[in-house]
């Protein structure tokens, strides 16, 4: 008897339905098992025979001990993981009369089997369920554990069982499931904004948040180079605090990417706050920018409309930071393989921390700084020059003094007030690029559209002539300046960019000086 059901397979961040052909009937051959997979399994695939006949057994269903076929269509895609199981199962019992198949045209079936007959949970239940509606599926029918990050999806009916048995008694309509769901607008709007951390915590650096607002108003990576404890890593780590909050569309999009590398809290539905990755210096070529064997998202893409933080530049690999610099100027990375081609988004903001020299004390204005003739400049050569233009604001971060920490009374603006400034200078940008798809903040501003939007005037041109003159700047720190500066006018409120606003973008290019590093 030939039975058909419905799965999922995840490729990228979208997901192909798959069709499970179960055949059975016919001789086993002498000394045989009688079982075949095709469609090009993987070898968790292929394994879990071993964990669907245990299940079975165990949950009082039986494994037949006759021919079975089952055909994983279309044939030409691999197919990875346990999440199979399931629905394999599933097809044995109604290809062998255990049970009856006249719903499984309505349903997407996807999960893990333990020895007992339970669910387990698997990677990418949100892309399935999305890509399960747009096929016009009645509902899926997953594990308990990841049914509410598939709820998000309207209009699809999800259904969470924790046991094989549910499903069966389900299918067979003898017994009713209750649909899980979500209220997706009420859940985003119940955890944006919630942070357990405020710019307000910090004492002094005001020009230090003050560029950190420009970044956040613009959407402009940021390097902070300072000595050991001047608050590098503290003011990073509020950065996300004053980012405007996200909207659903993009919430869902952060979500869906987490969902496939199987990095949602547990029991969560919907990331309504920025993601903020941190990775350690040690980090691999590949899991920086993302790919492998079986191609997931990297870092850069996990931080997707978020703040990618990387503590201590110079002591990541050349090669890790080089492979930043494509993703920083299209926003997306594609790993290509022999087999495949893949495309993950990648929008985010790069923040990047440094001591000015192996010591940390170069420049300090208290303690010498101890190395040798040359080395500040080597330690700072170890970040190439292409991918230093791509940083929008060089940042000096000095100590604070004991007098500003020792204040016991002190009321610094808080995140909030800074995120209601910087919300402002985002509608602004999204007013002006409102017929411009995909591009809502000045930093994604083409070379074209910054001539016709950034145009200075006499005093101003003359200003910025000067400083490429006297910095040696790159055209593309030139079109850096004009970026920044159109955010600063923003803030202000201003329609055309003044002195001030591109004096202020011309000192974020610290590093750009000859003499700063000797």
């Amino acid at each position: 008897m030939l039975v058909k059901n419905y799965a999922g397979a995840v490729s990228g961040v979208d997901s192909t339905t798959l069709t499970i052909e179960v055949n059975s009937g016919g001789n086993v051959p002498a000394g045989k098992l009688g079982y075949y997979l095709v469609g090009l399994p993987d070898n968790a695939v292929k394994e879990g025979y071993q964990r669907i006949e245990a299940a079975l057994k165990n949950s009082g269903y039986r494994m037949p001990r006759i021919k079975l076929v089952v055909n994983m269509a279309p044939a030409d895609i691999r197919k990875e993981g346990t999440a199979y199981d399931f629905p394999i199962a599933m097809g044995i019992m109604a290809s062998t009369g255990q049970m009856s198949s006249e719903r499984f045209s309505d349903y997407l079936m996807m999960g893990e089997l333990s020895l007992d007959g339970s669910l387990r949970p698997f990677k990418g239940a949100l892309p399935v369920a999305i890509q399960a509606r747009k096929e016009k599926y009645k509902g899926i029918i997953l594990p308990k554990s990841v049914s509410r990050e598939a709820a998000i999806v309207d209009q699809l009916e999800v259904y969470g069982v924790e046991h094989i048995s549910e499903a069966v008694d389900f299918l067979n309509g003898e017994k009713s499931l209750t649909p899980v769901t979500v209220d997706t607008r009420t859940e985003f709007e119940e955890e944006n904004g919630i942070h357990l951390v405020d710019f307000n915590d910090v004492k002094g650096q005001e020009n230090i948040k003050r560029a950190l607002e420009l970044a956040a108003a613009g959407g402009h990576n940021v390097i902070l180079i300072g000595p050991p404890g001047a608050g590098k890593t503290m003011l990073s780590r509020r950065f996300p605090t004053i980012l405007p909050p996200m909207s659903l569309y993009e919430a869902l999009e952060t979500t869906k990417i987490h969902s496939v590398t199987g990095k949602l809290e547990h029991g969560s539905a919907l990331m309504a706050r920025r993601p903020f990755r941190s990775p350690h210096h040690t980090i691999s070529d590949v899991a920086m920018v993302g790919g492998g064997s079986n191609p997931m998202p990297g870092e850069i893409s996990l931080a997707h409309n978020g703040v990618l933080f990387l503590d201590e530049l110079p002591e990541f690999k050349r090669t890790v930071l080089e492979v930043l610099r494509q993703p920083m100027e299209n926003r997306k990375v594609s790993i290509s393989r022999a087999k495949l081609s893949v495309d993950y988004p990648a929008n985010f903001m790069l923040i990047a921390s440094m001591n000015p020299c192996p010591c940390g004390y170069y420049n300090h204005p208290e303690k010498d700084c101890v190395c040798g003739p040359g080395v500040v400049k080597k330690y700072l050569n170890k970040i190439s020059g292409p991918l230093m233009d791509r940083i929008d604001l060089h940042v000096e971060v000095t100590p604070v003094s004991y007098d500003e920490l020792s204040i016991h009374q002190y009321k610094g603006e808080t995140s909030g007030d800074i995120r209601e400034r910087v919300v402002r200078a985002r509608k602004i940008q999204e007013s002006r690029f409102e017929k411009v798809n995909g591009l809502h903040a000045n930093a994604q501003m083409p070379t074209r559209m910054v001539r016709e939007i950034c145009q200075l005037d006499q005093a101003c041109t003359m200003l910025l002539k000067t400083a490429m003159t006297k910095l040696n700047l790159s055209a593309r720190a030139y079109d850096r300046i004009l970026k920044v500066a159109r955010t600063a006018a923003d803030l202000a409120g201003s329609e055309s960019i003044a002195m001030e606003h591109l004096a202020e973008a011309i000192q974020y290019r610290s590093l750009d000086r000859e003499e700063w590093a000797g």
